[in-house]
């Protein structure tokens, strides 16, 4: 396996690890995890129960393109060396932006947003570069 696909793995566990980061907030806050009707449940969530949900959710949203792009760059043939490059600086970045997310502190969130959609761009720009 390569290192971009091993890297796709971990974003996509990423959004349980976070799930379950959630459930122990929404037990602190509420006293009890609604597993009947949990999207109910999360709408009463605040502070850090409520971002640590919004961390995992906007961990499935990245999950999505970066998964795209990894794909993309495998499928073209795109440098390896270049691709396991933006695909570990992805993780940790996403890693961190989670940390971040659940910690309140936006501006680093927000940095980290960026770095990250600029890897998935890099291996996009890597698929479209690659020698045909």
């Amino acid at each position: 396996m390569t290192t971009p696909f091993v890297c796709l793995v971990i974003v996509a566990a990423l959004p349980y690890v976070l799930a379950g980061v959630g459930a122990f907030f929404r037990y602190r806050q509420l006293g009890t995890i609604d597993n009947n009707h949990p999207r109910l449940q999360a709408q009463q969530l605040e502070g850090t129960a409520a971002r640590a949900y919004a961390a995992q959710q906007n961990a499935w949203e990245a999950l999505a393109l970066f998964g795209i792009a990894v794909l993309m760059a495998h499928l073209a043939g795109a440098d390896g060396a270049a691709s396991s490059t933006a695909a570990i600086v992805f993780v940790a970045v996403r890693l961190l932006h989670a940390v971040f997310y659940v910690a309140n502190l936006a501006p680093l969130r927000s940095l980290a947003f960026v770095v990250g959609l600029g890897c998935c761009v890099r291996l996009f720009w890597l698929a479209y570069s690659a020698p045909s």
